[in-house]
């Protein structure tokens, strides 16, 4: 399974759940830590990651553009921007990773089917009485 980004695991997280992304997170602020929990920090890790890319990848792009100079000053910052960027492709790759493995293990589990409905029993009629003994006649 290749890596997923965090949108779609956004929509894994939802779909299994069946609530929307907003909903879960108010839900599991409310409950003790637990797989909810755990797969919505993978997610929120995921998202930041992504966010601190797009800004360093930005950033590099800036500091190296085809019109500028780069000097001994900005080398030191176009090395730390490069550290930067991949140290959030590294994080990212990693709770893509991690984010897929828990999902890819977890699935809906069916509602359960409703016990089957007792078979209405006719109740049983009393037992007839038994005859009245009669007197025994001599002769």
């Amino acid at each position: 399974m290749s890596d997923l980004t965090s949108t779609e695991i956004a929509a894994r997280i939802q779909d299994l759940y069946g609530a929307p992304l907003a909903d879960l997170e108010a839900h599991a602020q409310d409950r003790p830590p637990g797989m909810l929990s755990a797969l919505l920090a993978m997610h929120h890790d995921l998202a930041y990651a992504e966010q601190s890319i797009t800004l360093h990848r930005d950033r590099l792009a800036r500091l190296v553009g085809s019109e500028r100079l780069i000097g001994g000053h900005e080398v030191s910052h176009v090395l730390d921007c490069a550290r930067r960027l991949a140290e959030a492709v590294a994080v990212r790759d990693v709770q893509a990773k991690a984010a897929s493995a828990v999902l890819q293990s977890l699935g809906r589990v069916p509602a359960p089917e409703p016990p089957p409905a007792p078979v209405p029993t006719v109740p049983a009629l009393p037992a007839a009485p038994a005859p009245a003994a009669s007197p025994a006649r001599s002769r």
